[in-house]
């Protein structure tokens, strides 16, 4: 009896000091899975360089088309798993689709204007570029227009945006300055449509940001306006209140001021914000 009560002891006081020993290490155990399980989270949830993943819309200027397009292929490239989807339209299109409610995460602007009209519905706004103003003719310009005084030749056909487009304002208060009275045989949504005009010949002249000129320069010739009788379009870029996926359309945003998106935009021909 005595044997069997030392035996039960000792196997006691064995199986105690093991699961004593057991303890920490269930403990580090616990700590590797938790950290291997937060590990993959986050890997499923951003991206290589830390921003979330997710499939993003950003409304932007018509005159941001083509840069954007290589823009939105970079930050894809750079950010794997997400998807930047991009809506261009005239800002204010923008605008009016953003107080509808369109679904959308980021918003960039021609103009600074517009985008103070929505303080309500974005985040903090950030210039990201700027652009200035030029004259395109058809190719050779075959009008032989020099300046902005040629505009106001009866005999051509010039067409420009609409005042409420940013590029028509732009358009309207170099003219004005200038007291150049100039009669556009139409009035377009924005400025890739004006570009098309004088692309397609239905217009001798139209006044559109030199970035947009340089799209075409098999089609039109720029005609430089000088700086002081120019004006300096300023493009804004911020969040959407709206957005489901606040983080990485913050992310996005952010990007655009990055040295590489900027690089971007200027081998594009826009200014430093």
């Amino acid at each position: 009896m005595s044997f069997t009560l030392s035996t039960a002891i000792r196997r006691a006081a064995a199986t105690a000091f093991t699961a004593a020993l057991l303890v920490p290490l269930t403990a580090c155990g616990g700590d590797d899975s938790d950290a291997d399980d937060t590990g993959a989270k986050a890997t499923e949830s951003s991206t290589a360089t830390g921003a979330p993943k997710a499939d993003l819309t950003v409304l932007a200027a018509s005159s941001l088309t083509d840069v954007f397009e290589t823009a939105g292929a970079a930050y894809e490239k750079e950010n794997p798993g997400t998807k930047v989807t991009f809506s261009f339209a005239g800002s204010q299109e923008l605008a009016a689709q953003v107080q509808q409610g369109a679904p959308a995460d980021a918003l960039v602007t021609a103009d600074t204007k517009t985008m103070d009209g929505l303080k309500g519905e974005t985040g903090t706004p950030t210039v990201i570029a700027k652009n200035r103003l030029v004259i395109a003719t058809g190719e050779g310009n075959p009008a032989r227009i020099e300046n902005l005084k040629d505009l106001a030749d009866t005999k051509l056909k010039v067409v420009l945006a609409a005042p409420e487009v940013p590029v028509g304002r732009y358009s309207e208060q170099v003219l004005e300055a200038q007291k150049i009275d100039v009669k556009p045989v139409s009035e377009e949504p924005n400025v890739r449509a004006v570009l098309s005009k004088v692309e397609l010949g239905e217009a001798d002249a139209g006044i559109v940001y030199k970035t947009d000129a340089a799209t075409a320069t098999d089609k039109v010739d720029a005609i430089e306006i000088p700086d002081a009788q120019n004006a300096v379009a300023e493009y804004p870029a911020a969040t959407l209140k709206t957005s489901k996926h606040t983080e990485a359309a913050a992310a996005f945003v952010a990007w655009l001021s990055t040295p590489e998106a900027q690089k971007l935009l200027q081998d594009a021909g826009f200014q430093q914000p």
